[in-house]
């Protein structure tokens, strides 16, 4: 259990870390898996990429298909328009999640733990995302940096 409370996360894509913070204090720092194709900021569906910007955490999931998730709210309108203009999927569904719940999570963890191998979610062990479940509430800022 976190001692202090959570108001801001920061993701550092390129050093595959996640910071929970209190305002500029660090409390907790996670090393995370992204987007196969980690490098780049998210622009469609299927294309790999963890998204890079400023958006917030919107819903918790207790039954996604990963051991627990964290809905950001990615998307946002300007990433809708330029898909539209562009006439692409923007995708979606861009959560902080845990390991997939059909996979052994021992197995799992050895064998993709240091890899960046989700379809462009934030991803941390089981036991991290339950930490990070219960401490961040919905309408938490996250802030993603290439």
């Amino acid at each position: 259990m976190l001692t202090s409370p959570i108001d801001n996360i920061l993701v550092e894509k390129a050093k595959r870390q996640m910071l929970l913070r209190n305002g500029d204090s660090v409390v907790k720092t996670y090393r995370i898996s992204l987007g196969k194709n980690p490098v780049g900021a998210k622009v469609k569906s299927g294309d790999n990429k963890t998204p890079e910007g400023d958006y917030t955490i919107v819903l918790h999931n207790p039954k996604s298909k990963f051991h627990l998730s964290l809905r950001i709210s990615y998307p946002n309108a300007e990433q809708i328009k330029a898909a539209k203009e562009g006439n692409y999927e923007p995708g979606g569904d861009i959560m902080i999640h845990g390991y997939p719940n059909k996979k052994s999570p021992f197995l799992f963890k050895f064998k993709h733990r240091w890899k960046d191998w989700t379809a462009g979610c934030i991803a941390v062990t089981n036991d991290e995302i339950e930490e990070i479940y219960a401490a961040v509430k919905d309408g938490t800022p996250i802030a993603i940096k290439p």
